[in-house]
């Protein structure tokens, strides 16, 4: 199925409530004692939300948020594809950050669904490899 175009305001509402959920997700991280060590970390054709520091593990966090009328869950809008990016953009990250080569790493994944105000938080840690 083919998507209709999504208008410019639109665009803009959907990073707005994205960046705003990353900021939720990062105070939210940092309560349960995670280190912030970059936010939004671009390479080739990916991104990584947040990137912190775990004790001595490097923790790579994709945050995923949907609104009450969403048709989804955020946790169901990961796919294959996000994935994969998610692994490449982890592995330059590694490539230029090589203190972190011998250090434990993980994937976790932080989902907020409902209105932003009361959104309900979800931390899967160790999400996926």
């Amino acid at each position: 199925m083919i998507e209709p175009p999504v208008s410019v305001a639109e665009r803009l509402r959907r990073l707005y409530r994205g960046r705003s959920a990353e900021r939720q997700a990062e105070s939210w991280l940092a309560g349960q004692g995670l280190k912030t060590l970059s936010r939004n970390w671009r390479a080739g054709r990916g991104e990584i939300d947040l990137i912190m520091r775990d004790g001595d593990t490097l923790v790579f966090v994709e945050v995923r948020s949907r609104g009450s009328g969403a048709r989804v869950r955020a946790v169901e809008s990961l796919n294959e594809r996000k994935l994969n990016k998610l692994r490449e953009t982890a592995s330059r990250y590694l490539q230029q950050h090589p203190r972190w080569l011998e250090r434990p790493c993980r994937f976790d994944v932080i989902t907020l669904d409902g209105p932003r105000e009361s959104a309900r938080i979800e931390w899967l840690r160790d999400a996926f490899q």
